[in-house]
């Protein structure tokens, strides 16, 4: 599912661009999630780092859509972006915050779906990259490239990544479901690693690059080690 947010101050094009895209999840069968906002600001405190898509005013009234964008890629890195302007001009600020690119207005379904096609066909490639787990403090997108291994903690989780690591309440099957097939592995009952930070195994442990050891149970090893044998090889 793409979750995708509008930004926009004026209320009937808001509705509009709603309409173009539930149009757009009907003929193509792709499910969208809408969520709506009427400033910069609204978006800023309500952000949600599950979103996929921006469509951003540039110009608002309590908080312009070149403000909030500089708070909402401190925020994430890596949401789509789609400016909304009246003026040509401000596109080129879309090279200066990675936007997507942007749409003057008025906008017509058929920009709206070549738009969205080809954000989609980027989703598709990128959509694997990044996990979305959830706590008391909100939200968080993990880059799978970060995210070193998983362990279980009392009746939560903790997802150990490069800058933090981050409580969430998640099953560790869900977890291992979710990360198949992406070059982790659960090599034990309470770990799920990443295969790319493994630096070598000794019986019945792992060692990462990081200078972390991490325990193998002994009814997981063969297959974990034909996973590690098969990850390395197809990396030399």
């Amino acid at each position: 599912m793409l979750h995708i947010a509008i930004c926009d101050d004026e209320k009937d094009f808001v509705l509009h661009l709603t309409g173009l895209l539930k149009r757009y999840a009907t003929e193509t069968g792709r499910e969208i999630r809408i969520t709506s906002f009427y400033d910069g600001l609204d978006l800023i405190e309500k952000y949600n780092p599950d979103i996929d898509l921006i469509f951003l005013d540039i110009q608002m009234n309590l908080m312009d859509g070149l403000e909030a964008v500089e708070k909402i890629r401190q925020l994430d890195e890596n949401v789509g972006l789609i400016f909304l302007t009246t003026l040509a001009r401000y596109g080129l600020e879309g090279y200066r915050y990675r936007a997507f690119n942007y749409i003057i207005k008025p906008i017509k379904y058929v920009r709206l779906k070549a738009e969205m096609d080809a954000f989609v066909a980027r989703y598709r490639r990128e959509d694997d990259r990044s996990v979305i787990v959830a706590n008391d403090t909100g939200h968080y997108r993990i880059l799978l490239k970060h995210l070193r291994y998983v362990e279980t903690f009392g009746r939560n989780l903790l997802f150990h990544a490069d800058q933090e690591n981050i409580l969430c309440r998640r099953s560790m099957k869900e977890t291992e479901k979710t990360l198949q097939d992406k070059d982790f592995f659960r090599c034990h009952t309470s770990y799920i690693v990443n295969l790319s930070y493994i630096k070598g195994v000794r019986k019945l442990e792992l060692d990462l690059i990081t200078g972390e050891t991490l325990p193998i149970s002994q009814p997981r090893r063969k297959s974990f080690m034909e996973a590690l044998t098969s990850y390395w090889g197809e990396k030399l």
